[in-house]
């Protein structure tokens, strides 16, 4: 996957440098989606959506559809878009992989910022967490730590789930 316009930046090492942003998504999350793919800059994100609802066409008002990879399939999961389309060899040429659902709000969120907290603290996965003051928080797990970039909290009770939830994931390549 190869972003449609201009000239992606270098690595060190002489290859492109980018990650992808890929979004599960619908089209009456359209708006939603548009803030945060507004929020990724385009000189260092590829975008793919994963349309669960088959809409395609009413996308194309966005300024940034001409240059995002479009997958479509009705009644469909994020997780059955990422096996199916996100194969190890078609990724293994991003740096980060953002693989998101659609109703996250953004906001708050820098993803140039994000990334760099990311290479400081040397996370190969990673959510980012929760702003209590700004976001409800389901479980105190996610919430953000007042005093540092990044929470690594591990309760001594432990907090047992037989199902886990990842509304938004980053991996990093070769970590």
């Amino acid at each position: 996957m190869r972003p449609l316009f201009g000239s992606p930046k270098k690595r060190k090492n002489g290859k492109e440098s980018r990650s992808l942003l890929a979004i599960a998504a619908g089209i009456k999350q359209k708006q939603n989606v548009n803030q945060m793919v507004e929020k990724f800059p385009s000189a260092d994100f590829v975008i793919a959506l994963f349309h669960y609802d088959g809409v395609v066409d009413e996308w194309k008002d966005l300024e940034w559809h001409d240059r995002a990879i479009h997958f479509s399939a009705m009644n469909q999961a994020k997780w059955w878009f990422a096996k199916r389309f996100l194969h190890p060899d078609v990724v293994a040429e991003y740096d980060y992989i953002f693989l998101w659902d659609e109703d996250l709000g953004v906001e708050n969120f820098n993803p140039r910022r994000y990334i760099n907290i990311i290479k400081e603290e040397g996370l190969e996965i990673s959510q980012p967490a929760l702003d209590p003051a700004k976001s409800e928080v389901h479980h105190q797990i996610t919430a953000r730590g007042r005093r540092s970039k990044v929470h690594r909290r591990i309760y001594k009770s432990g907090r047992g789930t037989n199902v886990m939830a990842i509304v938004l994931l980053l991996h990093v390549r070769g970590g």
